[in-house]
């Protein structure tokens, strides 16, 4: 009943629904999501009031297009039921409106996507890396992410400053990390 009802006020938006197992899940297009999401949590009959979470998908390995997938978890807590809802997005152009306006708690959920996977959402009030420190390089969940890559390291000035430092190899000395004394003692990491 959910996916008929979503595919008949949505008929262009929505690209493709699915049932397996009782999960039900539609797929729409990334112009129309805000909308649809606001009709989803709005109307009385579907009064999905809870996200529960968001993520993302990245298919490169796949060779699909669009190489992501956003992907909304749903909830009602009066009607008892859930829905996933997904988003293809391009690698060209990694951006999806924020829902931040509906679900408050899309803010932490929209952020941590941005911080693991460099996924915009373009009406957000304040994205910034949540899980990793700003001078962080690249997006970690990409596919492409090199493992192997070597990122700054911490170190701390005094209580309350952090500089960061490169380490260049494995067992460079570095200075001990994250004590603020004057005669810090060098280690091997």
């Amino acid at each position: 009943m959910i996916l008929e009802a979503v595919k008949a006020k949505f008929p262009d938006e929505v690209l493709e629904t699915s049932e397996f197992r009782g999960d039900l899940t539609i797929v729409v297009r990334k112009e129309s999501l805000a909308q649809i999401m606001k009709h989803l949590k709005e109307e009385a009959a579907f009064d999905f009031n809870l996200l529960m979470d968001l993520t993302a998908v990245d298919y490169l390995s796949m060779e699909r297009k669009p190489r992501f997938d956003m992907v909304y978890h749903l909830y009602s807590l009066r009607n008892k039921h859930r829905l996933r809802v997904k988003v293809g997005v391009h690698e060209k152009e990694p951006e999806v409106d924020s829902l931040v306006v509906l679900w408050p708690i899309a803010n932490w959920f929209e952020r941590e996507v941005w911080d693991m996977f460099g996924i915009r959402f373009k009406g957000h009030p304040h994205l910034k890396r949540i899980l990793l420190y700003e001078e962080f390089e690249g997006h970690p969940l990409r596919k492409d992410y090199p493992v192997n890559r070597r990122q700054p390291l911490m170190k701390q000035k005094s209580d309350h400053e952090l500089e960061f430092i490169e380490a260049r190899e494995y067992g460079q000395a570095v200075p001990e990390l994250l004590r603020g004394s004057a005669n810090q003692e060098e280690k091997k990491i």
